[in-house]
């Protein structure tokens, strides 16, 4: 009983990977009829206009907010919406898909070093290994990739936007963790920000799109379903998981688009790759069966 919130947690997080996984099937059928940037912003800015109205429940948690309060949630929506998700459809303009993927995939470590460095998490040596048989089946999985033809622009961005996504993961999981601000609160505010600034930049950059009816259908889905309902989801698991935990379980993500994408792309998997994604799977189990990692606090 003593572990059953966060076996919770986890559970909940995975079905949110789950909703995003099926993002990428949707995205992909998508990307030929609209510009990748404001079909992110258009998305995200969506999602926070559905969510806007909530805020009135909390709006003695909004009133209360300190100035490093909004100096924290303004921060992680830039770099959790502007640049993590608009980084990442910029770095596939000039990276091939595969090599973004492995290179997403070295996140986790970041996020545990970070951890480390600013949340004082510091996690076991079972969740290490589990960490280093991950890679190592992520690593399995993409080779041999070929490298040679992408441009150093592109592996630039890539790295960037590999920075970025562990940013957030732990500037999300400091700003959660404390469970002060509801989820709803934390959500909607950095959403917001990040959004407007991504829809923004994709208009400047693009200019305005025509968007048939289908295309709408597809935004409104991505919006309510995978973006609004999974993103409250996910910072309501960040109260319990930490940001190694949470990274872990947002990398099984690569296991659960091959599937997807096996079902409804018609892409096959080759035995290298079914070693890859078995190798991938173990370890993020590894990392959550054990208990949550050591801090400092527990330490003293």
């Amino acid at each position: 009983m003593q572990n059953s919130p966060r076996l919770r947690a986890i559970l909940l997080a995975l079905f949110v990977t789950f909703l995003w996984s099926t993002s990428w099937v949707l995205v992909k059928r998508t990307l030929s009829e609209i510009s990748p940037l404001t079909f992110a912003g258009l998305r995200y800015t969506m999602a926070f206009l559905m969510l806007l109205p909530g805020l009135w429940k909390h709006k003695t948690a909004v009133r209360t907010l300190t100035a490093t309060d909004w100096k924290r949630l303004i921060g992680l929506g830039v770099v959790f919406y502007t640049l993590t998700q608009g980084g990442q459809f910029v770095t596939l303009d000039h990276l091939e898909a595969v090599t973004f993927s492995l290179m997403l995939n070295f996140t986790t470590v970041l996020v545990a070093v970070f951890g480390i460095l600013f949340l004082r998490e510091t996690p076991n040596r079972m969740q290490w290994w589990g960490m280093a048989l991950f890679l190592g089946g992520a690593l399995v999985y993409f080779s041999p990739t070929a490298v040679s033809n992408n441009s150093w622009l592109g592996y630039v961005l890539g790295g960037l936007t590999v920075c970025a996504n562990a940013a957030a993961s732990v500037l999300g999981r400091s700003v959660n963790r404390e469970a002060k601000i509801p989820p709803l609160v934390i959500t909607v505010i950095s959403m917001g920000v990040g959004s407007l600034i991504l829809l923004g930049a994709g208009l400047i950059v693009e200019g305005l799109p025509h968007i048939t009816l289908s295309v709408w259908g597809v935004i409104a889905w991505l919006a309510a379903v995978n973006t609004a309902f999974a993103f409250l989801l996910w910072n309501k698991t960040l109260q319990v998981l930490s940001a190694v935990e949470s990274s872990i379980v947002n990398n099984t993500m690569l296991i659960q688009i091959a599937v997807l994408a096996w079902l409804f792309l018609g892409e096959t998997l080759a035995a290298r790759a079914i070693i890859g994604l078995v190798l991938a799977a173990v370890g993020a189990l590894i990392v959550n069966l054990k208990p949550a990692v050591s801090t400092a606090s527990e330490k003293e």
